[in-house]
């Protein structure tokens, strides 16, 4: 079984942004607001978005199951206020949910958060608890950076994070540590905001000791980390000068890697440097890169060619295709069971 741990609703029907559009001004005109029910998305129109895309490339590739959130870039938590980034999380997620419903065996759903800026990230559990309870989210995307690119939040060690740490432990859930736009023009959304998250988040992981506080929390860093599998020596140095463990104690047992790297180089070096416990099958399919590499003839996110090519002994590949997904996302194991699988 292949499970695809990194998937984003990007195919969403072009009703969802004309939505979104109009809530956004709403925030200068009071008038041009629009009423949560004003959305209408048919599931015929869900079904459409979903067979002719992401269903299309899961059967083309091999995929048979993805882990399905709102679009990243849509996330956009800089926008508005706690209220602005609540009413527009709730719907995602709803969304989110109804793809689950209209195809259980191939999409199970993560949820985004309401963060805003300068906001107690405490404000975001009342939606992580319905998403648990009422839809069955067996992750959630926790953005570090909600002024997107600007950085103001704290880090990810900081006290503040911590009711939100408490409140995963209890439902034993993970979290993808997933950045939305940037409206910072010196960082490319893509090209340069998303992996500097990856790399930053990681960093502040190795700095501070939350997992002392909170030994079975689990954060998976996309994108195969940023920047860190080329820099697992400066990482490891670093790590000794501050007085931490080695890296494989200190954080390799509560972060865990997907493999959204588009060439092969990339993700051999990935697969070679971080051991196969710490890496999970993922595409982000269809996402930031949608072209063909000229240099293979495939598509860049064409990912499990990568991890096929690379050879690697059949049981790390097992575990990275499917093992490694279940132990991270105990509510996706438990889903599968019920399923039979």
């Amino acid at each position: 079984m292949i499970i695809d741990v990194h998937g984003h609703y990007t195919t969403a029907p072009p009703a969802l942004a004309a939505w979104r559009d109009r809530q956004i001004a709403g925030l200068t005109d009071p008038a041009a607001a629009p009423a949560r029910a004003d959305l209408r998305i048919s599931d015929d129109e869900l079904r459409e978005t979903i067979e002719q895309n992401q269903l299309r490339l899961m059967d083309e590739r091999g995929i048979d199951l993805t882990v399905f959130s709102p679009r990243a870039s849509f996330m956009a938590h800089h926008i508005g206020d706690f209220r602005t980034s609540s009413e527009w999380a709730a719907i995602c997620n709803e969304l989110c949910y109804r793809i689950s419903q209209l195809f259980p065996e191939r999409f199970a759903p993560a949820a985004m958060l309401p963060q805003s800026p300068g906001i107690d990230p405490a404000t975001s559990i009342p939606e992580l608890t319905r998403c648990v309870e009422e839809y069955g989210a067996v992750a959630l995307n926790l953005n570090p950076d909600p002024s997107g690119g600007h950085w103001t939040a704290p880090p990810l060690t900081d006290r503040s994070w911590y009711p939100l740490y408490e409140k995963m432990v209890e439902y034993d859930i993970p979290a993808m540590i997933h950045v939305s736009t940037s409206v910072n023009p010196a960082f490319h959304t893509t090209g340069a905001h998303y992996l500097n998250a990856d790399t930053t988040a990681f960093m502040q992981l190795v700095q501070g000791d939350l997992f002392a506080d909170f030994p079975t929390l689990r954060l998976v860093i996309p994108h195969g980390g940023g920047a860190v599998p080329y820099h697992w020596g400066r990482f490891r140095g670093l790590a000794m000068a501050l007085g931490k463990p080695p890296l494989e104690e200190h954080v390799l047992g509560n972060v865990f890697f997907d493999t959204c790297v588009y060439h092969q180089p990339g993700s051999d070096l990935l697969f070679d440097v971080v051991p196969t416990r710490s890496i999970l099958f993922a595409s982000e399919m269809i996402g930031a890169v949608r072209g063909i590499d000229p240099c293979t003839g495939h598509h860049f996110d064409d990912t499990g060619r990568y991890a096929e090519t690379a050879k690697l002994p059949t049981e790390d590949l097992a575990a990275i295709h499917e093992h490694n997904a279940r132990a991270v996302y105990p509510r996706l194991d438990a889903l599968l069971r019920r399923q039979g699988r």
